[in-house]
């Protein structure tokens, strides 16, 4: 057998071995977690049965439940829409799902990805909302890189767009927003937030459901998916998605982190998840001061802070102070708030609330 990137191809003279699963069928491809050679029916079997496991034994899900599955039109997202049609279908979770998209404003990248999760919606038969960054904080990302450069554009981008996804579930009105963040995603994230030494983060990044004590809680089905599997799944099934990575992201800090994975992985299949396995068991001694989870005074939305980040970030852009939100706060009354009491409360004329819904 002649192997590439995962899919196994025969030689030439039709020798090898069968699929290691059925026995049956040529292998079509080496499972990255495992290193099993199986053919694509397995492999379609194993992945859907696999995650329907981790949907039932972590009770993602009730009956009745009105589901947003976060769509940007690359391949988790993807994937995950038509992964989780396919299980309520089959196994009759009794779901509503739901697609719904951010527009965060990038012209080559999100417009060509939106018109992928349009069709997406065509083709599951899922009701699609879209969120603009726009119609939500008054900027686009295009406006904000023009403003503050390639090298903190990411900080801005990843709070409005989270902050975005939980409006856009509360418009919907749904009881849970799903996305598809999977195994090498989380690995990355554990790294990530113990080079950073962020306790706080490092204590639930590996939770399959977070923000319960908020309005709308987020799942993670793909949790113990790898990454290549998910590409593996797309292409044989042959599903319409997105593959170009956006324009801004080239030198974010997170990819550092996803290079050693990588590497890791090449060397150590297992890696990934014993590397998930060590963020569950890590404990925060007794010792170390959590900070507190409240309600920003400017928005309504969950914040540790007096203004949620997103609130700092944008009064930063509309008072022509695009930098001042940037880095880690240094408590509840920290630089931000010490300003904004020298400013004497005025804002800029265009100064807009990071969105319009009550939480």
């Amino acid at each position: 057998m002649e192997e590439e990137a995962g899919v196994v191809k025969p030689k030439k003279n039709g020798g090898g071995r069968l699929c290691s699963l059925c026995n049956q069928r040529r292998p079509a491809l080496k499972r990255p977690k495992t290193l099993e050679q199986i053919c694509k029916e397995c492999f379609y079997t194993v992945f859907e049965e696999e995650i329907h496991r981790v949907i039932v034994d972590k009770q993602l899900f009730k009956p009745g439940e009105r589901i947003a599955i976060g769509a940007s039109g690359g391949k988790d997202s993807t994937v995950l829409a038509y992964v989780m049609s396919e299980l309520n279908r089959r196994h009759n979770y009794g779901l509503d799902l739901f697609l719904l998209s951010v527009d965060e404003g990038i012209m080559g990248y999100r417009d060509d990805s939106l018109e992928t999760v349009k069709r997406n919606e065509i083709q599951y038969g899922l009701p699609l909302k879209v969120v603009s960054y726009k119609d939500l904080y008054g900027w686009t990302m295009d406006e904000i890189v023009k403003i503050i450069g390639l090298k903190n554009n990411c900080t801005f981008c990843g709070v409005f767009r989270r902050q975005a996804l939980d409006r856009g579930a509360a418009l919907l009105k749904v009881d849970k927003l799903v996305t598809g963040h999977n195994a090498d995603d989380i690995a990355e994230t554990v790294l990530l937030n113990i080079l950073r030494g962020d306790i706080a983060r490092l204590s639930r990044c590996t939770s399959i459901t977070t923000g319960e004590e908020g309005p709308i809680p987020r799942c993670k089905p793909f949790k113990y998916t790898y990454e290549k599997e998910i590409v593996m799944y797309a292409y044989f099934k042959r599903l319409d998605y997105f593959s170009t990575e956006c324009i801004y992201s080239p030198n974010a800090y997170r990819g550092f982190a996803r290079e050693f994975i990588k590497d890791l992985e090449r060397l150590r299949p297992r890696a990934i998840l014993d590397i998930i396995k060590s963020g569950e068991d890590f404990r925060i001694s007794t010792s170390t001061k959590m900070p507190e989870q409240g309600t920003c005074e400017r928005c309504g939305y969950i914040s540790s802070q007096k203004w949620c980040k997103a609130c700092v970030l944008l009064d930063g852009l509309n008072r022509g102070l695009p930098k001042l939100g940037i880095g880690r706060s240094r408590g509840p009354n920290g630089d931000h708030q010490r300003e904004m009491k020298q400013s004497n409360g005025t804002r800029n004329i265009q100064s807009k609330q990071c969105g319009t819904l009550d939480f």
